[in-house]
């Protein structure tokens, strides 16, 4: 069943005048965007009269995206939401209240949206809101009834994970680059299965070595690596627009 968010009371509150900026990014969207459209969009995903209350959809969709503004597995997102205090203002939480189980937020992007298009529809639709608001400004998105940007650019799933794998890497590199000597050989052949293996075996090494896999800049990077090679493969890719055309705004520019 979907319980409505409501601000719960808390002696503690004010801390968030005095710890979150008045500018700060996820402030000024919480207060700005109305996020009640995300109940209409997964109100078929809920039974409304059997079991117990859910968490609230709206907090759990927020969760998704702090992780993808921040680049975070879900471990690591509910972790920070347990200490950044602008994470719990913009969840809703008050500042003693504690956070959800991770698997709770696994289960709810893989059971309740099941169909990667709802989610895209709900980010984009957040992105259009904050736009109009005037809290993310760009030049760079631009619609109108003459064309849209097709599916065709879209990272594959193997570019996620040699994108993941690269910052991970990075981020050993950071506090001991000699330990490049023992990482596995990249692999460039074009196959994802080949590129999984890849990461297995990067992953593995890495947490074999407590010290550096205990690095948060690490252990972050690890996380989120682990949880996509986990993760349905398939869900991550999006299917290529086999009808996109070639269309040009200008004689040097061209768009799919």
């Amino acid at each position: 069943m979907i319980q409505h968010q409501q601000l719960a009371f808390s002696e503690y509150t004010k801390l968030y005048d005095m710890i979150v900026p008045k500018n700060n990014m996820l402030r000024k969207m919480n207060e700005l965007v109305d996020f009640s459209f995300v109940y209409d969009e997964l109100k078929n995903k809920y039974c409304h009269d059997n079991g117990r209350n859910a968490i609230d959809p709206i907090r759990m969709f927020k969760y998704l995206l702090l992780k993808v503004i921040y680049k975070l597995s879900d471990v690591d997102v509910v972790e920070r939401s347990r200490y950044d205090m602008s994470f719990k203002y913009f969840l809703g939480m008050t500042p003693e209240e504690c956070v959800i189980e991770p698997s709770s937020l696994t289960k709810f992007r893989k059971l309740r949206l099941k169909d990667m298009n709802l989610l895209d529809l709900l980010i984009s639709k957040t992105v259009y809101i904050a736009i109009e608001n005037k809290i993310i400004k760009s030049k760079s998105i631009i619609v109108d009834a003459t064309h849209s940007k097709s599916r065709y650019n879209q990272k594959t799933p193997r570019e996620i994970l040699m994108e993941y794998s690269k910052e991970l890497r990075k981020a050993v590199y950071s506090i001991d680059e000699s330990l490049k000597e023992s990482f596995p050989k990249k692999v460039d052949n074009g196959i994802l299965e080949d590129e999984i293996e890849y990461c297995k075996k990067l992953i593995e090494i890495i947490n074999k070595n407590e010290l550096i896999s205990s690095y948060p800049v690490v252990r972050e990077k690890l996380n989120l690596l682990e949880e996509t090679v986990d993760d349905d493969i398939e869900k991550l890719k999006l299917s290529k627009d086999d009808d996109a055309k070639v269309g040009h705004k200008t004689y040097d520019t061209s768009f799919f």
